[in-house]
């Protein structure tokens, strides 16, 4: 009974539901892949909009989703790729090397999501016919602001 007064209590608490999730376990990793990943898209494009990174950056800390960055990564490259235009090329290289250096995403998610993204690259040229070559760009521009390393950069598939 002490259980179920204290949850209405909770429940009638402005935001209730989130605190209740963060205190009894459904938050962080107990939260939906697709919900994730909706969650990251929506934060990058808030990020495009704004350009604030450091708003990005706690934003992504906020999901308590360290294992699952390299979604981040992944989605960042995809939506450098299918832009056009240098704009979104600079910002994502920008938030990628801030989140890079204060150490939110690390060297294996990194990998994880740039190798995803090289599996990936014959279906996404088909819709974006000059892909390839963006991301030839992109990766040699993360190589050399010290975000990915050597081997990574030479696995990057050309055309």
């Amino acid at each position: 009974r002490a259980a179920l007064d204290r949850a209405t209590v909770l429940l009638s608490v402005t935001k209730g539901g989130k605190r209740i999730d963060n205190m009894w376990g459904s938050g962080g990793g107990q939260q939906s892949v697709k919900h994730l990943v909706k969650e990251i898209d929506m934060l990058l494009r808030e990020y495009l909009l704004s350009g604030d990174v450091l708003e990005a950056e706690r934003c992504l800390q906020e999901l308590e989703v360290p294992h699952f960055h390299h979604e981040l990564v992944y989605e960042a490259v995809v939506m450098v790729l299918e832009s056009t235009g240098d704009k979104t090329f600079k910002m994502i290289l920008d938030l990628l090397k801030s989140l890079w250096r204060s150490s939110v995403i690390t060297m294996d998610q990194m990998k994880r999501g740039y190798e995803r993204v090289y599996r990936e690259i014959p279906d996404i040229n088909l819709d974006v016919p000059h892909s390839y070559s963006v991301l030839e760009r992109f990766v040699e521009e993360c190589f050399q602001a010290g975000i990915i390393s050597k081997p990574l950069r030479d696995l990057c598939p050309s055309r």
